[in-house]
């Protein structure tokens, strides 16, 4: 019996947004990337590895990361702005 396997993109195209500035890299050579955790359990083993993989297949230089108190929490303004001030790219992410 063959199996039918299903490929997802997730990455959506840009979209401009009020007020905000948008930038896409042509690579990771150099740039600090950083995380918001949102405290769910295995989170910080998957950016653990994530982080790893970038520094040594991308040439990220630092992985920043940033846990929220709770997942149901928004991040604080003023840790909003450390991490921006800080990094060149940030990814919020979930774990479970």
């Amino acid at each position: 019996m063959k199996s039918k396997v299903t490929l997802v993109e997730p990455t959506a195209p840009a979209q401009a947004r009020a007020g905000a500035a948008i930038s896409r890299f042509d690579d990771l050579q150099g740039k600090v990337v950083g995380f918001i955790d949102n405290a769910k359990p295995n989170f910080g083993d998957l950016v653990a590895e994530i982080g790893t993989l970038l520094t040594e297949r991308h040439g990220v230089v630092r992985v920043v990361t940033h846990r929220k108190r709770s997942a149901s929490l928004p991040v604080a303004q003023e840790a909003l702005e450390r991490i921006a001030a800080e990094c060149d790219l940030v990814i919020a992410g979930s774990g479970d």
